[in-house]
C-alpha cells in the first residue's frame, strides 16, 4: 500500500514504511521528478505549465502562489495515500517547517480523505518512543488492500 507520512520529509517514517513492505509517499519524490524530469529544461526553474492548474485543485486563486506551488508538489501525495501516519509537535528537525498555511491545508486534505489513519504525538521520553514505534508497526501491519474507509487510529 502506498503510506503518506507527515511531516512529508520526514526520513525516519519513511524508513519505517518502506522496512515493513509498503511505498512510503514523501516530498523527495515529488521533488526528484521535478528536477530530472527531461522535460524540464533548467533547474531551479523547474515548473511546468501543469503546475499552477494542479495548484488549483487544492487551492483557490485568491491563496498566494507560494501555497499553490507547494500543494502542486503535496497533490500526488494526497491522491494516492492508501493510508497515512501523522506525526504532531514534530521538532523542525524531524520534517518539513516549510510554509504554515501549506501544512494545514495538507493535513486537511489527508484527514478528509477516508483512509486508515494513524496520528501520534512525538515522543519525549525513551519509552514513548518505544511505544511510538510498536504502534506505528502495528498500524503498518494492519494494513492490507481491503482496508476499510475512514478506519482511524488516533493517540
Amino acid at each position: 500500500m502506498k503510506v503518506a507520512v507527515f511531516p512529508p520529509n520526514s526520513l525516519i517514517l519513511a524508513d519505517m514504511v518502506e522496512r515493513k513492505g509498503h511505498e512510503p509517499l514523501v516530498i523527495q519524490k515529488e521533488i526528484r521528478q521535478k528536477v530530472t524530469d527531461p522535460e524540464i529544461d533548467s533547474p531551479p526553474f523547474n515548473i511546468t505549465e501543469e503546475d499552477p492548474i494542479k495548484g488549483l485543485k487544492y487551492a483557490a486563486i485568491e491563496v498566494p502562489s507560494g501555497i499553490r506551488g507547494r500543494m502542486a508538489i503535496f497533490g500526488p501525495i494526497i491522491d494516492e495515500a492508501d493510508a497515512i501516519i501523522i506525526m504532531e509537535d514534530a521538532p523542525y528537525g524531524f520534517g518539513c517547517i516549510g510554509c504554515a498555511r501549506t501544512n494545514e491545508l495538507t493535513m486537511y486534505f489527508l484527514r478528509k480523505k477516508g483512509v486508515p489513519i494513524l496520528e501520534l504525538h512525538y515522543p519525549e521520553t525513551r519509552e514513548e518512543t518505544m511505544e511510538m514505534v510498536n504502534k506505528i508497526n502495528t498500524f503498518l501491519d494492519s494494513l492490507t488492500e481491503s482496508s476499510k474507509p475512514n478506519e482511524e487510529q488516533r493517540e
